[in-house]
This record gives structure tokens, C-alpha cells and sequence, in this order.
């Protein structure tokens, strides 16, 4: 046997040591592109802006670092988050690959590499009450850095040593008590959003942010937002999520038939593509994905920057563990629908973040048909844009928040629909 069909025995058997491998190949990636594109003081100004600057949405942190320093930080959460898997020995499929690059993306808008401690450090206290291994948590902890910029907020209410206090303890509360309440939430809208820790980090964060008003503390959305495209950015992107997709491919023996298995799936909680059909195909699904975000960008006048590019990462990821052509496409139909019928453009930032992160009621469309998913993205395109005023822009998975809400009341609907007309079919 040649040494190169070893090479693709080994990933068929042990996906998960070339997944790992792979994605720090992308964290190198993040970090030769910031110093490709700025000098090591010019990342380290950016850095120390992007620490400073209020996280809560949307800041843009192409426009508050630089693009040099926000490559940077997301390099450095990236790589958090893959030295964390490995030490407590977490495998990485399906599920690994969609939380890493995630938390990459959110990197490029609202996430640091000081405001996501508190709450990690809260998951792992979680975890030690309960007398278990942090490893089971470790989604808990990363995804529940949704809420981070809760920290950074209070941190600067006054800038003094007291409240940089009160925001550490607060980020410790906040990681307790994710857990237990992600776990019930996936019962609430029974695994039909992808970002089920959005949907109770919206939760947390709508709680949060009122007791923050009752004491007279009014937290404020922000727009800050680089519209101006930079083809090194784009160059980029499209590079690497070809390289997956052609990866993919010659792993696949030059076949895209294993990619188009993929379509089968509804995509519902938990649907770990990588255990069910294999490394090589997924990484199709994630190239395609990546390639199709960013052409849909292009087309609709968009921006790709940080909080875009935190949305193209996210759906690239989560193409491991979710989604795919066939149930992305219909909800970011029913978003293009919406902005047709609706006061707002295809091009404003929120709907353009709509479009992108809304991708998590894919299986909607997965396990209905792709009406359903055309009504889900219209429906979430309305909810997203009022919704975020209950935790004042503290918490990044706003998208997952709003998603969640539209699940579960759009689910039972679908379901009583459905089964009429099956009880109709068998009379």
C-alpha cells in the first residue's frame, strides 16, 4: 500500500487526529495573514483597542483594531480553544470542528482574549460542584462566551478596580449557570437551532442586562462597521475554503458523490456529519459553504468584514455539524424574501448578519422541505432585528437568541400542519 493511501486510511479511521491537525493549520493561517497585512506593533496597538473597546453588538473589529490585529485575536481564541480540547483530551468531529471555528469567528467581532475567561472559569466551577470532568462541559465554556461582552461592559461602568471585579464574578455566574440551562433549552425548541447556546445565552443576557437597568445602567447597541471590501480579505477566504473543498475532493478520490450524501441529512441537533459520512466529504460541504457566503456578500453589495466573517467562520464550522447546501439556502431565501416585503435592505448590516447566522435554522428546512425553511429565514429576518433590545447587544449570539424563538414557535405549527395532512392522506 502507498504511503498516501496510509495517509487517507488514517483520516477514514481516525478523523479526528487529522481534524485537529488541520485546524491548526487554519489558526497558523489567522496568524500569517496579521503579519502579512500589519507590523507586530501595529497588532499590538490593535489588540490593545479591541481590549478596550466595548464588545456588545456590533462592533466591527476591523474598524476598532485593524484587520491586522483582528486576524490576530481570532488566531489567539482559536488557538485557546484547540490547546483546551487537547488537554482534556476532547475529540475533535463534527461538533469540535463547529465550536473552534466559531469561536474564531466571533474573534473578528465581540470575543477577546480577556473578556472570555470569566465565564470559561465559570463553566469549570460548574463542573467541579458537580464533582465532574471539565471536559464535559468544554461546548458549555466556549460557546457560552457569547455573553463576554457582559464583562467588558461592566469592567468599564467605571474603569476601577471595584468593577473589573463585579464583571469577573459576574462572568463566573454567568458560566454556572449555562450549563443546566443550555441542556434544558434544547428541550424547549428540540434541537431545530443549531446555536442552542444562543438561545439561553439570550436568556441569561436579557436577565442580565434588566438588572443592570433596574440600577439605573442602560446598556446601548453600537454600529460600528467597515462597509469597503479588501481584496487581500477576500483573496483569503476564498483560498482557504477552496483548499477544504479541494482537500475534500482528492480525499474523496476525486468524487463528489460522498458530498452530496451529506444532503440526506435534516441537520437537526445533534447531526455530526464527520461520525456519519467521513472526514473527506465534510470538508467539501465546509469549502462549498465558505465559498457560497462569501459570492452571496459579493452579489448582494455586502460587506466581508470582522462581524460577516465571524458569519461566514460560523457556517463553515457548523458545515461539519448541521448544515448544508440544500437546508442553508432556503432560510437565506426567506431573509432575501423579507427584505424584499420589509422596511429594511438586503444590504443593511443586521440583515446581512440574518442571513448568515440565521443559517442555524437550517433543520427547519432539513427536516420539512425547503417552504419551511423559506418561512423560517422570513420570519427570523423580522425577530433578529427587534430582539436584541431585551439584552441590549450584550450577547453575540443575538441570531441563535432569536432563532431559538422562532423554533419554537414555528415547530409545533409545522408538526400540526404536517400531521393533518397525513391524517387526511390515510383516511
Amino acid at each position: 500500500m502507498f504511503p498516501i493511501e496510509n495517509f487517507k486510511e488514517t483520516i477514514r479511521m481516525k478523523p479526528f487526529i487529522f481534524a485537529r491537525k488541520l485546524l491548526w493549520l487554519i489558526c497558523g493561517s489567522l496568524f500569517l495573514f496579521a503579519f502579512l497585512t500589519g507590523s507586530p506593533m501595529e497588532i499590538l496597538g490593535g489588540m490593545w483597542r479591541i481590549v478596550q473597546h466595548k464588545a456588545g453588538l456590533i462592533a466591527d473589529n476591523f474598524a476598532v483594531g485593524g484587520i491586522a490585529a483582528t486576524f490576530f485575536n481570532a488566531g489567539c481564541i482559536m488557538a485557546i480553544a484547540l490547546l483546551l480540547f487537547q488537554i482534556l483530551k476532547v475529540n475533535i468531529t463534527g461538533p469540535g470542528i463547529a465550536c473552534i471555528l466559531l469561536c474564531a469567528g466571533f474573534s473578528m467581532f465581540g470575543k477577546d482574549i480577556i473578556n472570555i475567561w470569566p465565564i470559561i472559569a465559570g463553566v469549570f466551577l460548574y463542573a467541579k460542584r458537580h464533582k465532574d470532568d471539565f471536559n464535559k462541559y468544554i461546548y458549555n465554556a466556549l460557546y457560552g462566551t457569547a455573553l463576554a461582552p457582559i464583562i467588558t461592559e461592566i469592567a468599564q461602568i467605571r474603569g476601577d478596580w471595584i468593577t473589573f471585579a463585579i464583571a469577573i464574578l459576574i462572568g463566573l455566574g454567568i458560566g454556572f449557570i449555562l450549563p443546566p440551562l443550555s441542556t434544558y433549552c434544547l428541550r424547549v425548541h428540540q434541537g431545530y437551532s443549531l446555536y442552542n447556546v444562543g438561545f439561553s445565552a439570550g436568556l441569561v443576557g436579557t436577565l442580565a442586562v434588566s438588572i443592570m437597568r433596574s440600577f439605573g445602567y442602560k446598556p446601548e447597541s453600537q454600529l460600528v462597521w467597515v462597509y469597503e471590501n479588501d481584496v487581500r480579505v477576500l483573496v483569503y477566504l476564498l483560498v482557504l475554503f477552496a483548499g477544504l473543498f479541494v482537500l475534500g475532493w482528492y480525499l474523496s478520490g476525486w468524487s463528489i458523490k460522498t458530498w452530496f450524501q451529506i444532503f440526506r441529512h435534516s441537520g437537526r441537533l445533534m447531526s455530526d456529519f464527520v461520525l456519519m459520512d467521513g472526514l473527506p466529504p465534510v470538508l467539501m460541504n465546509m469549502g462549498s459553504l465558505g465559498i457560497v457566503s462569501v459570492l452571496y456578500l459579493l452579489a448582494i453589495g455586502g460587506s466581508v468584514n470582522g462581524a460577516t466573517i465571524g458569519g461566514i467562520f460560523t457556517i463553515v464550522g457548523f458545515g461539519a455539524f448541521g448544515k448544508h447546501m440544500k437546508n442553508v439556502l432556503p432560510i437565506i431565501a426567506g431573509v432575501v424574501l423579507g427584505s424584499l416585503l420589509k422596511i429594511w435592505n438586503i444590504y443593511d448590516p443586521s440583515v446581512q448578519l440574518a442571513a448568515l447566522f440565521g443559517t442555524c435554522l437550517a433543520p427547519i428546512s432539513g427536516q420539512f422541505g425547503w417552504k419551511y425553511g423559506v418561512a423560517a429565514g422570513f420570519l427570523h429576518s423580522s425577530m433578529v432585528l427587534s430582539i436584541g433590545v431585551f439584552h441590549g447587544g450584550l450577547n453575540l449570539y443575538n441570531n441563535g437568541f432569536s432563532a431559538g424563538m422562532v423554533a419554537l414557535i414555528l415547530v409545533p405549527l409545522i408538526e400540526s400542519i404536517e400531521g393533518e395532512k397525513l391524517n387526511h392522506a390515510s383516511r
